[in-house]
C-alpha cells in the first residue's frame, strides 16, 4: 500500500484508495458526489452513490452472496447484486463470524539480535530494572468508599508548589473494590491495583481504604508484598475519617516527596520502553493512517528490545489468524485464542457478540463490521514476532510486540495496560479522543486532518498527513518513535497538559 501520490485535492486518480490488489472495494480519500468520475487501478468507475469520506465503494461487480474484500482479507458479504461506483456499507454488507485453519508456528522464532546502537533517553531507574518516564505519588483506592478521599488527598496539592523531580499526587479513584463475588474479579481487581501502586512511573504510593470493604488494604502491605518501604496503608475507620485521613496521608506524602526529590533522570537505553498501543473513536483512516504509522514504531522498538502491546481483545476478532501465524512459539498462539475464546463465551452470556463491538461513531466513520474494524486495528502492532500474550493487567517483561487481554473500552483498556507496567501509552483516533491516564503519558495520533484540525489542543501527532500526501507511513512512525523519546524524557503529551486522569478497572463478576 502506497499513499505518498495521494494530493490534497481530490481527482480521478486518487479520490478512492485501493489497500490491496484483491480488494473489490476502495476508500473514498474525501466525500465524493454521485456521478463523479473515478480511476482505480486503471479501470474508470463513475460513482452511482454519493460515498462519505473514509468509506467503501465498489470496484468491480460484485453479485449478491460474494464476499467482499479489504486489506486482501474478507470483511462480510454482499447482500445485493451491486455495480461498480456503488457505496459499500451496513446497508448492504452483512457481517459474518469467520472460521479459520490456523497456521500455528511450528518452530520457536529467536529475538533478533540487539543492535549496536540503541537510542536513549532520560528517565527513573528502578530497583527492580524498570524505569519510569514520570515520578509521581500515588494515592489508591482499595473501594469506592475510599475513592473520594483519595480525591481529595490529591486535589489538595493544587496550587502548591512541588519539590524538584516529583510530578504530582494523583489519585486513582474508582467504583469497584466492595460487593465484589470473592475470586476471579477481586483476583483481578487486586493485580490491577497492585500494578498503580507498584509501577515505575511511581515513585511511592499510599493505599486507601474505609476499612470494611471486601479489597482490604492488608492484600497490598503484607509479608512478600513489593516496595513496602515505598507504601504506606490508611483506613478511614481506624484513621479518624475522611479529613484526619487526609491529614494523615499529607504527613506521610511529605516523608515520600523527600526521597522522591532525590531521584533524578539518568540516560537509559530506549529498551526500557514499555508502550501501550490503543485505539479508540476509530474510523476507515485508522487503518490506512495512524495505525500503519504506529506499527512502523512497533516494529523499531521491537529491534531495539523494547515492548509494545497491542491490547482489545475485541478488536483483534476476525484478525486472530494473522496474529497466530505471528506467534514466537505455539503455546503463544494458543493463549491467545484461548482469550478470544473465553472473551466470546463471556459475551454470549450477556447476550452480545464481537459485532457489538463498532460505535455509531465507527460506523459513521466507514467501519461497517468488526472484522474491518480488527484488520485495521492490529496494524498498530507492526510486522514483528508475537512474543507473548498476556492477562488484562498482567506484568509485561517479555521485550518486543506482546498482547493483552482486554476490553475494547478505552479507559478500561488503558487502565489494563498501565497496570502491567507501560510507562508510555499511545492512542490512535479517527472521530477524536480526548483520554489520558493519571500515571502514563497518552500520546494521541489522528488519523485525518479533519479531525486534526478540530482538536488540536487533544492531538499529538497528525497522521492525517499521510492520506493528504504530506508524508508516507514510515515517516509518520518515526516521527511517533522520536517523540516517545521526548516524552518519556519529560516533554508533556497533550492529555498531559489538559490534566486528563481516566483510570476505570475492568470489573468482570456480578454486583453482590
Amino acid at each position: 500500500m502506497s499513499l505518498v501520490s495521494i494530493a490534497p485535492t481530490p481527482t480521478a486518480q486518487n479520490a478512492v484508495i485501493l489497500l490491496h490488489p484483491k480488494d473489490n472495494v476502495g476508500i473514498a480519500r474525501a466525500s465524493l458526489p454521485a456521478g463523479q468520475e473515478v480511476e482505480v487501478d486503471g479501470r474508470a468507475i463513475t460513482l452511482l452513490d454519493p460515498v462519505p469520506a473514509g468509506h467503501k465503494v465498489s470496484l468491480r461487480p460484485i453479485a449478491s452472496g460474494d464476499r467482499v474484500y479489504r486489506y486482501g482479507q474478507d470483511i462480510g458479504q454482499a447482500t445485493a447484486t451491486l455495480e461498480p461506483g456503488r457505496w459499500m456499507h451496513t446497508h448492504n454488507v452483512r457481517f459474518e463470524e469467520l472460521s479459520f485453519d490456523y497456521e500455528f508456528p511450528t518452530a520457536e522464532v529467536p529475538l533478533p539480535p540487539l543492535p549496536a546502537r540503541v537510542p536513549t533517553f532520560l528517565g527513573y531507574q528502578r530497583e527492580d530494572g524498570r524505569v519510569g518516564t514520570r515520578n509521581y505519588i500515588a494515592v489508591v483506592a482499595a473501594s469506592n468508599c475510599a475513592a473520594h478521599t483519595a480525591e481529595l488527598i490529591a486535589a489538595s496539592y493544587v496550587g502548591e508548589k512541588l519539590p524538584a523531580n516529583v510530578d504530582g499526587i494523583v489519585a486513582f479513584p474508582h467504583g469497584e473494590g466492595c460487593g465484589h463475588s470473592i475470586g476471579p474479579d477481586t483476583i483481578q481487581l487486586q493485580r490491577t491495583l497492585s500494578g498503580v501502586l507498584n509501577h515505575p512511573n511511581v515513585s511511592a504510593a499510599i493505599i486507601l481504604g474505609l476499612g470494611c470493604e471486601v479489597n482490604q488494604i492488608d492484600h497490598y502491605l503484607g509479608k512478600g508484598a513489593p516496595r513496602t518501604d515505598r507504601l504506606a496503608g490508611f483506613t478511614l475507620q481506624t484513621s479518624g475519617g475522611t479529613i484526619a485521613t487526609v491529614e494523615a496521608a499529607r504527613r506521610e506524602i511529605a516523608r515520600m516527596m523527600e526521597r522522591a526529590t532525590e531521584e533524578k533522570r539518568t540516560e537509559v537505553p530506549a529498551s526500557k520502553i514499555v508502550l501501550g498501543l490503543n485505539c479508540g473513536g476509530s474510523d476507515s483512516f485508522s487503518g490506512i493512517t495512524a495505525n500503519p504509522a504506529l506499527g512502523v514504531t512497533s516494529d523499531l522498538l521491537a529491534e531495539i528490545h523494547a515492548s509494545s502491546v497491542l491490547a482489545e481483545t475485541t478488536e483483534i476478532f476476525g484478525a486472530e489468524h494473522l496474529l497466530v501465524k505471528r506467534a514466537r512459539n505455539r503455546q503463544v498462539a494458543e493463549r491467545l485464542l484461548e482469550f478470544v475464546k473465553n472473551y466470546k463465551e463471556y459475551l454470549v452470556r450477556m447476550g452480545g457478540s464481537f459485532n457489538d463491538n463498532p460505535s455509531p461513531g465507527n460506523k459513521e466513520g466507514g467501519l461497517t463490521n468488526i472484522l474491518e474494524k480488527s484488520l485495521g486495528a492490529v496494524a498498530k502492532a507492526g510486522c514483528t514476532t508475537l512474543n507473548e500474550a498476556v492477562d488484562y493487567a498482567e506484568r509485561i517483561t517479555m521485550p518486543g510486540f506482546v498482547f493483552m487481554n482486554t476490553p475494547g473500552y478505552d479507559p478500561v483498556s488503558l487502565t489494563g495496560l498501565a497496570a502491567g507496567g507501560c510507562n508510555l501509552i499511545a492512542f490512535t483516533t479517527g472521530r477524536g479522543s480526548a483520554i489520558g491516564f493519571p500515571s502514563v503519558p497518552v500520546i494521541k495520533i489522528a488519523t485525518n486532518q479533519a479531525m486534526y484540525n478540530r482538536m488540536k489542543d487533544n492531538m499529538d501527532v497528525n497522521a492525517g498527513r499521510i492520506a493528504e500526501g504530506e508524508a508516507t507511513v514510515a515517516q509518520v512512525g518515526q516521527e511517533i518513535f522520536d517523540l516517545l523519546l521526548r516524552v518519556a524524557s519529560g516533554e508533556r503529551t497533550c492529555a498531559e497538559r489538559l490534566g486528563h486522569k481516566e483510570f476505570v478497572p475492568w470489573r468482570i463478576g456480578p454486583v453482590m
